[in-house]
């Protein structure tokens, strides 16, 4: 989802690209609530972090805790972020319930990304 807005929010002038530490498949969930928002994720696939350690990036984000512990170390990183959000695809419940917990993800990765990305000296 983080990508998805990265992407959005840039309007072109931001390459972003997501990767897990234990990647699986794109959550259908994830895509809806996104869809939701006018953001189109479906396109995206799931990447494992060890394909990008020695890529150059301007940030790198953990975005939950276990991502944050397992992580490896990106060397040319800029800035390294940890947000610390719950993994969405862990929700139990009914389809109603785990829509909830996507959305409660989905709308605080976009009010991070506001703080602390946007208000910063970044310039898209």
């Amino acid at each position: 989802m983080a990508e998805g807005f990265l992407r959005h929010i840039g309007g072109g002038d931001v390459e972003a690209v997501s990767a897990g530490t234990e990647p699986g498949e794109l959550h259908p969930l994830a895509v809806e609530v996104m869809a939701e928002e006018g953001i189109d994720i479906s396109g995206q696939r799931a990447k494992s972090v060890d394909g990008f350690v020695q890529q150059q990036f301007d940030y790198v984000i953990a975005v939950c805790d276990d991502a944050n512990e397992a992580c490896p170390f990106f060397p040319n990183a800029a800035n390294r972020l940890h947000w610390s959000f719950p993994d969405p695809s862990a929700a139990g419940g009914t389809r109603e319930e785990k829509l909830a917990v996507f959305r409660t993800v989905r709308d605080a990765i976009r009010g991070r990304m506001i703080l602390d990305l946007l208000n910063a000296e970044m310039v898209f």
